[in-house]
């Protein structure tokens, strides 16, 4: 079996994150990392022996190379790919794809010239229970697919955060962040061809100067339709109605409500970047990745279709037809995240077009940004680049 070397590119959280994945997948070499932060090379050395930089160039440049996971802040991803592309690497590119579309055909025309492959994810429309129920749709047994319901209700706002991350222009926010796994959700059981959006944002909290909450009706071509709620100020846990699973699959303790308000609370800002850097990789209170008890999810979503709602759980999809209510149940991960693994790996080694390519994910972009022009001039916003899911 071929192995993948991969160099990561920012050792943040969304690296923490997808470290256990990378670590126990034996199709999968983590040879090389880049971060400007001396303590997490230190620690990425200690972890997997690889070799660390401190900038992206130098490791796009390091022949063992093949695929550079691109982890940086959102700002730097399109210039990040491109160097990527251009040594002749493969490209694993974290959500948000990038900030403009115009960054996200520059993305994907070096990739069509350098003749590489280029992913982005992670995204929760890669779940387990979100492709099984896009399965049970396409099935046809529950007639056409008509409405979709999703709400999700965080702590989002108030886990530490480096100035960028609240500046929507720098790819802060909730639309950025968090729209990115909606959109791609909802286009994934819809087919994929979004087109219009009607959409209102929340920008509650002038100490927290960004989105933190959006609410979008996304219009899809052959009359199906679907509405994302969510809100990332830390009142409401809609992992309440997930049985207090949480996103990543990990059991929730209900009487930890309000910790991400009072951890910040009286924090300056340089005080809130210090903690941001002690829980990233390599910092003195390093966050730990969930265990992988269940499946991932992105709070609660409802799949209408003529005969039948689709409830897609950490445990499994829910059906609630005409005759009867069963649970269809899928088997717990053995590591988080492995669809990643396994779409990179069917690209790179098999030749397979990979579903999340550079159209797929432009197109999901086009829908969080056109969620940010609609709340801003109060109109439908018509999308123009969407494509279809690849079966």
């Amino acid at each position: 079996m071929k192995t993948i070397r991969l160099g990561v590119a920012g050792l943040g959280r969304a690296f923490t994150l997808m470290a256990p994945t990378l670590a126990a997948d034996s199709r999968i070499e983590l040879a090389a990392a880049a971060d400007p932060r001396p303590e997490a090379r230190a620690q990425f050395q200690r972890d997997f022996g690889g070799r660390a930089y401190a900038s992206v160039q130098e490791l796009c440049a390091d022949p063992a190379v093949e695929v550079a996971y691109v982890a940086t802040p959102h700002e730097f991803h399109a210039t990040h790919a491109r160097l990527a592309f251009a040594a002749g690497k493969h490209a694993l590119v974290e959500k948000p794809m990038a900030l403009t579309l115009a960054e996200c055909r520059a993305m994907v025309d070096a990739a069509r010239a350098a003749g590489r492959h280029l992913i982005v994810g992670h995204s929760h429309s890669f779940d387990a229970p979100i492709r099984r129920t896009r399965e049970l749709i396409a099935s046809g047994a529950f007639g056409r697919l008509r409405m979709i319901t999703a709400m999700n209700f965080t702590d989002f706002l108030y886990r530490p955060r480096r100035p960028e991350e609240l500046d929507t222009s720098r790819g802060g926010g909730a639309v950025y962040n968090q729209a990115a796994h909606h959109a791609d959700i909802v286009r994934l059981l819809a087919g994929g061809r979004a087109k219009s959006v009607w959409a209102q944002t929340g920008n509650w909290d002038a100490a927290r100067p960004t989105e933190g909450a959006y609410s979008a009706l996304i219009t899809f071509e052959d009359g199906a339709f679907a509405t994302v709620t969510y809100s990332g100020y830390a009142h409401f846990d809609s992992d309440e109605f997930t049985g207090w699973i949480g996103e990543g699959g990990q059991k929730k303790d209900p009487a930890s409500y309000g910790a991400s308000r009072r951890t910040l609370s009286g924090n300056e800002v340089s005080d809130e970047m210090q903690l941001k850097n002690e829980r990233n990789y390599g910092g003195a209170k390093q966050a730990k990745a969930p265990s992988a008890l269940l499946h991932q999810h992105f709070g609660v979503l409802i799949a209408s279709c003529e005969r039948a709602d689709l409830r897609p759980l950490p445990e499994g999809v829910w059906i609630y037809a005409d005759g009867e209510r069963r649970l269809e149940p899928l088997p717990p991960p053995k590591v988080q995240r492995a669809e990643v693994i396994d779409e990179l790996y069917a690209a790179v080694v098999d030749a397979r077009p990979p579903v999340h390519d550079g159209e797929w994910a432009l197109a999901t972009t086009e829908v969080c940004l056109a969620i940010l022009q609609s709340a801003k001039e109060r109109r439908e916003v018509a999308l123009q680049n969407q494509t279809a899911l690849r079966t």
